[in-house]
């Protein structure tokens, strides 16, 4: 069913003005931002689709390309939820106040309360700028680090997707004890040595234990 068939009060336009931009779903909106659908399936049937199937966390990390594979999703419809989630992030970051990355002990302040007590290790890359400004914190893997298992490509995409020039990686270590293995200083190096290639500079390993931390660089 076209949108000029359904009844006024199905419309997403109607909707926000009869009830307010709050009160629309998250389908609602995002067939705002998209416009239109195509002649399989109207926009709030895609829009449904969309956030079903991948979600939108999923859509939000996608690039411009990854978008254009999705059934539906040409180049100007891309474009746009695209422009949605970014605008989205500028808003959150401009209220904000911007996270400054000095030390491995303020990465060891932000991250401890989040880590300290989880059961497997995380192991996480913290997005930078070229000011050494926090941008994101991206989990890159679950479970026991490997360095046979890590993809440098993978480690480094989100850094790329999101303009970062620097990267601190972070994990935990659920004994409580942050003295690196053999398998977290070989991860590291292996790290270390894609970054230069690429020209993102890793800036350090911080290993969080139970209230205290292994720094890379300090050692």
């Amino acid at each position: 069913m076209k949108i000029k068939e359904m009844n006024e009060d199905s419309r997403p336009r109607e909707r926000l003005v009869k009830f307010g931009v709050e009160n629309l779903s998250d389908a609602e909106l995002l067939a705002l931002i998209l416009e239109k659908g195509t002649k399989q399936e109207n926009v709030i049937e895609m829009s449904n689709r969309l956030i079903n199937k991948h979600g939108l966390n999923k859509l939000s990390d996608c690039s411009l390309k990854e978008l254009q594979e999705i059934k539906g999703i040409g180049f100007a419809k891309a474009c746009q939820i695209l422009a949605l989630f970014e605008i989205n992030k500028r808003n959150v970051l401009s209220e904000k106040p911007r996270t400054f990355i000095s030390s491995a002990k303020s990465v060891f302040d932000l991250m401890n309360e989040k880590l300290k007590d989880e059961k497997q290790e995380h192991f996480i890359a913290i997005l930078l700028n070229n000011r050494n400004y926090f941008i994101k914190e991206q989990l890159l893997t679950k479970g026991v680090l490997d360095a046979s298992i890590i993809d440098p490509r993978e480690v480094f995409k989100p850094a790329i997707k999101n303009s970062a020039s620097r990267i601190i990686l972070v994990h935990n270590h659920p004994s409580g004890n942050p003295e690196p293995s053999k398998e977290d200083l070989e991860v590291t190096k292996k790290l270390f040595e894609a970054g230069e290639l690429l020209g993102i500079k890793v800036l350090d390993h911080v290993i969080i234990g139970r209230d205290k931390y292994w720094s890379w660089k300090e050692h």
